[in-house]
């Protein structure tokens, strides 16, 4: 039996996990490097699960199948297509990161508080939930996802209540509370979502007789599913609903800015780079492959509401006065545009989403760590308590505006490919959509701006004067980042050449092709 690859670089985090909250309270330092020290051996799983893979090759690969609860017809199958495989170094990447820029999020409060804040646990649960990412992107078979799809609410209710952002201008008990609001709202909305893709997986195995995507696949190629119309679209309803909520997309967005707003940074990055990747990788991996008809039913209504998300989120985050709501709704719009990549129906749209999912993690990182940087130092996250950080951190305020320019989808940064890629595609079939859309990109340039110009620029304001720029640990965080958005502005090849496959096999799936281009021949 060769060794299992995908099973061992989902399973490491997860006894991580345990070892961490294992480790005495006396000793919160060694927790801290255990943590890391897992992180980065579970990247270097990655790395190997990268290296193997072949672009070129079957569909799914790395497989395991192993059967689970056989009077059901659930079997443990796992396996990593283009897609996949992006979207788990992409995970395993940040989470180091993570770790890093919380080392001391979690350490007991002001001398002489005898509150107690678990670094353990904190670290534990951060390990857990990308365990139950990572086993999310690679199972194929839908009631293995869908356990860990549901089972990651858990560490991350814990993560945005119990280790809530310490600047808070209404005190530790107003602080408390909003934790506590924003926690909740989170687990109920994705619960609702999850109770309602439970119904749609219980259907599809009455339909199907499986949960397995290879069996599904093959029945439908040869012609033995037998799914009537309307039940496809009920189920593909009850799959994207949930998607939807974990995205998010406009109208089931509102918990996030609450959750990134009260969550400490790298809980905040973690929630929108890595989590909420899970639901627009559903999407394609689910809602399109099993739902092809229903998935083209639905198509004009999810591009209105992918439009009406980039448009609102943008807007919104240009009234912001709080610095990581400000982000919270950046990342709306932009969730926007990845499902209108997705829903475009053309290659250049999907691949552009999925190459938007990576460039979209890297670029949320980089800007929200170094904004969490920033608020530690100053204590508050109102961008109107900021002025002239520049001339006393110029370092700070460099990788600011990297993070800034990234976020607008400068040329030469990463996330302009894909933004660019998912605006041709979208073009090519739905003009309207796509010239509307650019509205978006409009208003990023609006709120990033103001942003930098409003907090790093001007007169030094007293509370800032003394502010200390980047320290080392600080460096090590958002050092590779920026290379990272910038390497891949300059060259996304390496990203392309991998997704690319794994988006002409989706297209092939839901019976699409891209649409000729329609040019007068010259006179």
């Amino acid at each position: 039996m060769s060794f299992p690859l995908l099973t061992a670089t989902a399973a490491l985090p997860a006894v991580g996990a345990v070892a961490t909250a294992a480790v005495p309270a006396a000793r919160r330092t060694a927790a801290k490097w255990l943590a890391l020290l897992v992180s980065l051996a579970t990247l270097a799983l990655a790395i190997t699960i990268l290296v193997r893979f072949d672009p070129g090759g079957a569909r799914y690969q790395l497989t395991e199948s192993h059967a689970w609860i056989a009077d059901f017809g659930v079997r443990y199958e796992l396996g990593v297509d283009g897609i996949a495989v992006a979207l788990v170094a992409l995970t395993a990447l940040l989470i180091p990161f993570i770790v890093l820029a919380g080392w001391n999020d979690a350490d007991p409060l002001e001398t002489g508080s005898r509150r107690w804040r678990p670094t353990q646990g904190f670290f534990a649960l951060i390990l857990a939930v990308e365990a139950m990412v990572l086993i999310s992107f690679e199972a194929t078979d839908v009631f293995v996802f869908y356990i860990f799809f549901e089972a990651m609410l858990i560490p991350m209710y814990f993560l945005i209540g119990g280790f809530g952002d310490r600047a808070h201008a209404q005190g530790e008990a107003a602080a408390s509370t909003q934790r506590s609001y924003a926690a909740v709202k989170f687990l109920l909305y994705n619960l609702v979502g999850g109770l309602i893709m439970l119904a749609a997986v219980i259907g599809l195995y009455v339909v199907a007789g499986s949960f397995s995507l290879a069996d599904i696949a093959h029945a439908r190629a040869t012609g033995s599913l037998h799914m009537a119309t309307s039940t496809e679209r009920w189920l593909f309803l009850g799959f994207f609903f949930a998607f939807a909520v974990k995205a998010p997309l406009w109208p089931l967005h509102t918990w996030l800015p609450n959750a990134m707003q009260e969550a400490t940074a790298p809980v905040a990055v973690l929630i929108t780079a890595v989590v909420d990747k899970v639901g627009t990788f559903a999407m394609l991996r689910f809602c399109l492959q099993l739902f092809p008809e229903a998935s083209k039913w639905a198509t004009p209504a999810i591009l209105v509401l992918a439009l009406i998300s980039i448009v609102y989120g943008a807007l919104l985050a240009v009234g912001q006065r709080d610095i990581k709501r400000l982000v919270a709704y950046a990342s709306i719009s932009h969730f926007g545009f990845i499902i209108m990549g997705i829903f475009a129906m053309t290659s250049q749209g999907q691949s552009g989403a999925t190459l938007y999912m990576v460039n979209h993690g890297i670029s949320t990182a980089a800007l929200m760590l170094v904004a969490g940087f920033l608020i530690s130092r100053r204590g508050s996250r109102l961008i109107a308590d900021y002025g002239g950080v520049q001339k006393v951190a110029p370092v700070l305020a460099g990788t600011f505006l990297i993070g800034s320019l990234a976020t607008l989808s400068l040329p030469g940064l990463a996330p302009f490919v894909s933004e660019f890629l998912v605006l041709v595609g979208t073009f090519t079939r739905y003009p309207v959509i796509g010239i509307v859309a650019t509205i978006g990109i409009v208003l990023a340039a609006l709120y990033t701006l103001v942003l930098y110009q409003r907090t790093m620029t001007g007169p030094v304001k007293p509370a800032v004067s003394a502010m200390p720029d980047l320290r080392a640990r600080e460096l090590v965080v958002v050092a590779p980042l920026i290379v990272l958005l910038i390497f891949l502005g300059v060259y996304p090849k390496p990203v392309t050449d991998i997704v690319n496959p794994a988006v002409k096999q989706t297209m092939s799936d839901v019976h699409k092709t891209d649409p000729k281009p329609s040019v007068e021949a010259a006179k």
